[in-house]
């Protein structure tokens, strides 16, 4: 490859970088379904013709913004909670991490893997495909997590990690629906007790 072409490449990597980090700030205030090619193009000043060119179609929009929060995910939830000592400190970062990320603001109307699981839930397709799926990773990682917890003599044997991971998710959608929809301004502390109290218990 070319010095030429490696700069036009990397210029393109840039550009639509930028572009989904756009989409994903229109899909945590709007929706799924409030993304388009044309509110993008607002968002970003870009022509609907520039943006096909990335995207060919709607679908493909979608699909690519949801894997671009997926990989944001990863990197500020996941590989932080990573550098923590296995088990209890490393689940615990995990759900902070998973909070502070659900309060950037990078993420205006908060996450939008939650909100989208809500729109497209009962639309078969591979948007609701690749929700699922990060979802189920996700899960499978608390649970991986809590296993090593119990590993590691934090969590007594009897354990149910399928059971921890449930109730962890569920504080957290909580959580996005008290802050977001009612306001409740004590919904983190709520939360972080709550997962106290469910790791204790």
């Amino acid at each position: 490859m070319s010095p030429a072409t490696a700069t036009t490449t990397t210029k393109g990597e840039r550009t639509r970088a930028a572009i989904l980090d756009a989409a994903l700030r229109i899909v945590s205030k709007a929706g799924l379904d409030g993304l388009t090619i044309g509110t993008l193009a607002d968002a970003t000043g870009m022509s609907k013709s520039g943006l096909f060119a990335h995207f060919g179609s709607r679908e493909e929009l979608l699909l690519a913004v949801l894997a671009h929060g997926q990989a944001e995910f990863t990197e500020v939830v996941f590989q932080p909670a990573m550098a923590k000592p296995r088990g209890l400190p490393r689940l615990k970062a995990m759900f902070t991490n998973w909070l502070d990320w659900t309060e950037s603001a990078d993420l205006p109307g908060g996450c939008p893997m939650i909100g989208g699981a809500t729109e497209f839930d009962d639309k078969p397709g591979p948007v609701r495909d690749m929700l699922a799926g990060g979802q189920r990773t996700w899960i499978d990682t608390l649970k991986r997590t809590v296993r090593q917890a119990v590993d590691e003599g934090q969590l007594p044997a009897g354990t149910d990690p399928e059971q921890i991971a449930f109730e962890m998710f569920g504080i957290a959608l909580v959580v996005h629906h008290h802050r977001r929809l009612l306001g409740y301004p004590k919904a983190r502390a709520r939360a972080l007790a709550a997962l106290d109290k469910l790791l204790y218990r």
